[in-house]
This record gives structure tokens, C-alpha cells and sequence, in this order.
């Protein structure tokens, strides 16, 4: 089964975006039960700096940290195909179908130059805002950070993803923790697809609790910083398959430099 994304909507003519597509349409290796499976209801007074990614309708499709006034950070497959005009950054709404809030323009989006494909790695970008959000955001890893990814860590993950591979979203943002997952076991689900350098793994070996197709760009927060963000596995919550992360620290010079512009 291919490295799928974890976005929910399909940008046109991107080859990101029909392996998104591909997902939707096709039968799960193993359904979630429930959207960041296995997790609960959170809001976004528990978590200010969680972002919606949406479209013009505001219509979200994908996640993202605010890690400064005017940058959010999310996944570089989220935002192939996008344009400043056609998205929209959310703050402050708890509920998918709510219109409290604060909604930003996007003046400026950056997206990693080598990035090609999910299991190629450089799966990062950064958005600039053209209002400042008025909530807190997140500090993030530094590249000298890497010990963060032990085995074992507890990291936690948040989004409004689907309640099933291809099935339908959460109302309300949802959270989970799981626990970090060495490169050799990663390694050993994912073979080549894993690039050590770029990624890193969570997830239970027994499966059952993962991040599902909405939560892509979201974060992986470890030590309630940030140090990832959701980008592709294999089906959702499927055992043996952990979902599969943009290791931070690899790029946070590049994201600092981002922020700083």
C-alpha cells in the first residue's frame, strides 16, 4: 500500500494530491474508530495556537501550529496547488461547523524547495499571516533538540481528522498521545518510504490510536513543544503501521528563518 497523506482535501494536479484522493476513495488497510483515533474532545482554550486550514469557504482541510503571531507552521503536501487568495487560516474555534474565532488571510506561503512527495521527506511549510492571531503560540524544537525522539517518548497529536480512513471528520477538535517509535521499527513498517532524517514515527505497534485524514500540518508535540508535524502512514490506527511525522528538528532553522522574515 502506497505512503498516503493525511490531508483531506485534494489540490489539483499534484501528485501529493491524488494519493490524497487515492485515500478517499479507496477501502482502509484498518478503520479508526474515531477521528485522532483513540483520543478525546479538547478545545482550542486548551490548545490556542491550533490552527484550521481552510479553504476561501472556510472549509477546513488540514491543520497547523501558530508558533508566532503571524507564521503557522503545517505540511508542505497540504499546500501544493494553494495560493494566498484560495486559503484561510482559523483560530480560536473549537468546532468545525462553529463561526467564533478569528479568521487571517495568507500573505505569503513558503514551502519546503525540495519537497516532491510525502515519503520523500522536506514535508514542512510556513504561512504568513496578514493579521496577527490573538492567541498564544507554540514554541518549537531546535535542530540540537534531536534527543527528543527517544523510543518511547510521550507525544502528543491534535486535529479535526476523520473518524475512519475516508469516513467523516470531527466536529470538534480532538487529542491523543502516543508514544514515539525508534527508526528501526519504523524502518521496519515502511522500508525505504522512511527517511530517518526527515521523519520520525508514533504509534502503538497493536495500532488503535494514530492521527486519520483532516489532521495533516497538525502537530506532534513533545514536551509541549513543537516537534512535528502529521504527514502520511498507512491506512489509520493500523497495527504495525504508526503514523508517520516531519522531524522538526531537521528544519527548524529553515522555520526559524521563516518566522524571522
Amino acid at each position: 500500500m502506497p505512503g498516503l497523506t493525511r490531508a483531506r482535501k485534494a489540490a489539483a494536479a499534484a501528485a501529493t494530491a491524488a494519493a490524497a484522493a487515492a485515500l478517499l476513495a479507496a477501502p482502509s488497510a484498518a478503520a479508526a474508530p474515531q477521528p485522532v483515533v483513540g483520543g478525546t474532545t479538547t478545545t482550542t482554550s486548551a490548545y490556542p495556537f491550533m490552527m484550521q486550514i481552510t479553504d476561501a469557504s472556510q472549509d477546513q482541510f488540514c491543520g497547523g501550529t501558530l508558533v508566532s503571531p503571524t507564521k503557522v507552521v503545517t505540511a508542505a503536501h497540504c499546500m501544493v496547488g494553494e495560493t494566498t487568495s484560495s486559503v484561510r487560516v482559523v483560530g480560536g474555534r473549537t468546532y468545525l461547523s462553529g463561526t467564533n474565532g478569528t479568521v487571517a488571510r495568507v500573505s505569503g506561503i513558503w514551502i519546503h524547495p525540495d519537497y516532491r512527495r510525502v515519503t520523500r521527506g522536506d514535508d514542512v511549510a510556513v504561512l504568513t499571516l496578514s493579521t496577527p492571531m490573538p492567541y498564544t503560540p507554540v514554541g518549537y524544537v531546535s535542530s540540537s533538540d534531536t534527543s527528543v525522539y527517544a523510543a518511547g517518548t510521550t507525544a502528543r497529536v491534535l486535529g479535526w481528522g476523520t473518524t475512519s480512513s475516508g469516513g467523516s471528520s470531527s466536529d470538534q477538535l480532538r487529542t491523543a498521545t502516543v508514544p514515539t517509535v525508534s527508526d528501526a521499527s519504523c524502518r521496519g513498517s515502511y522500508g525505504s518510504r522512511f527517511v530517518q532524517s526527515d521523519m520520525v514515527c508514533a504509534g502503538y505497534s497493536a495500532g488503535g490510536v494514530d492521527t486519520c485524514q483532516g489532521d495533516s500540518g497538525g502537530p506532534l508535540l513533545i514536551g509541549g513543544r513543537l516537534a512535528g508535524i502529521t504527514s502520511w502512514g498507512d491506512g489509520c490506527a493500523a497495527a504495525g503501521y504508526p503514523g508517520v511525522y516531519t522531524r522538526l528538528t531537521t528544519f527548524s532553522g529553515q522555520v526559524a528563518a521563516q518566522v524571522d522574515s
